[in-house]
């Protein structure tokens, strides 16, 4: 079987089975890769950029063999290599956990428990929730939906599209060390800058994608694009801006703005100033707009798989 079929069928079941299954409590293989990178980091770390570097390739780089190694073994069975596909496509997807969880929080808004979502919005994203009110915790629903997007479901599909299971697994594995070790504390300043640059690198094909499947599967394609190129370039992160920004504009609502990690106070820029604020039914606006942007990647990934299987046969 080609391998643009492999891809296609494969990737499908993968998310499939996410939607039927979604997460396993126990045992689920990235928290399993993460225990794995600890114990890396456990026994690398110093406050150092080199060895920072080192523990990003080793455990992306572990990851991306396993995947190649996976791959090249069921090669001589096309069920085999579809199966393969589809469980690791459903092992690096995140779209239904992403769902579930924002619209728990968003229940708890709509009937006014308000530290109902406070304590459920650390399931969703790193925010402090007490320094939040109600349409605090909604904006910060509607920002990690969007961005989740792009991070667990939108960039693993352009990574599986262009580089079968290794890069599925790959990209899953590079967006996990980002968040264990990218961020700027003191302790992985140096260390985690390695992991933060290349998950700057691995996600940018996929933001953008994201940004420009949210502006034409939102209600305001206009208003999405427009977003996009006035806002998105004064967001911190290059690949959260475009698909904020593009959601912000596609929904009608104003992102962005002041918020807390760790007791630390950001003032970031705001996105799509010609929006409303957001309100708690907008997280299943985003919800469904999410969902609609997966559907659109999974068939712009089978025809670039197509593409890449096409030009490897003629050439």
């Amino acid at each position: 079987m080609r391998a643009d079929r492999v891809f296609a069928y494969g990737a499908a079941a993968g998310l499939v089975a996410d939607l039927l299954l979604g997460d396993p409590r126990r045992g689920h293989p990235v928290a399993v890769f993460g225990r794995a990178a600890g114990a890396v980091e456990k026994a690398l770390w110093r406050d150092h950029r080199g060895w920072g570097a080192l523990h990003t390739t080793v455990c992306a780089g572990g990851a991306v063999a396993l995947g190649a190694v996976a791959q090249r073994a069921v090669r001589p069975s096309r069920t085999a290599s579809v199966a393969l596909t589809a469980a690791a496509t459903w092992a690096v997807v995140g779209g239904t956990s992403l769902a579930h969880e924002a619209r728990v929080i968003g229940r708890a808004l709509e009937a006014g428990d308000v530290e109902g979502a406070r304590a459920r919005l650390p399931h969703l994203c790193g925010r402090d929730p007490q320094a939040l009110d109600a349409d605090g915790v909604a904006r910060a629903v509607v920002e990690s939906v969007a961005e989740n997007t792009s991070d667990a479901v939108v960039g693993a599909l352009v990574w599986g599209a262009l580089a079968g299971v290794p890069g599925l697994l790959g990209f899953r594995a590079v967006n996990t060390l980002d968040a264990m070790v990218g961020h700027r504390s003191e302790r992985y300043r140096r260390y985690g800058w390695a992991s933060a640059r290349l998950d700057d690198l691995a996600g940018w094909p996929g933001a953008r994608l994201t940004a420009v499947l949210a502006a034409v599967a939102g209600s305001d394609p206009r208003g999405a694009v427009r977003a996009w190129r006035a806002d998105a370039a004064k967001h911190p992160s290059p690949n959260a801006g475009p698909v904020e920004a593009s959601f912000a504009g596609a929904l009608g609502v104003r992102l962005g703005g002041s918020l807390s990690y760790g007791g630390r106070v950001e003032h970031r820029p705001v996105l799509h100033q010609a929006g409303r604020a957001v309100a708690a039914h907008d997280i299943e606006r985003a919800v469904r707009l999410s969902r609609r942007v997966g559907l659109l990647a999974l068939g712009v990934g089978v025809a670039a798989r197509a593409l890449v299987t096409k030009k490897g046969r003629t050439s």
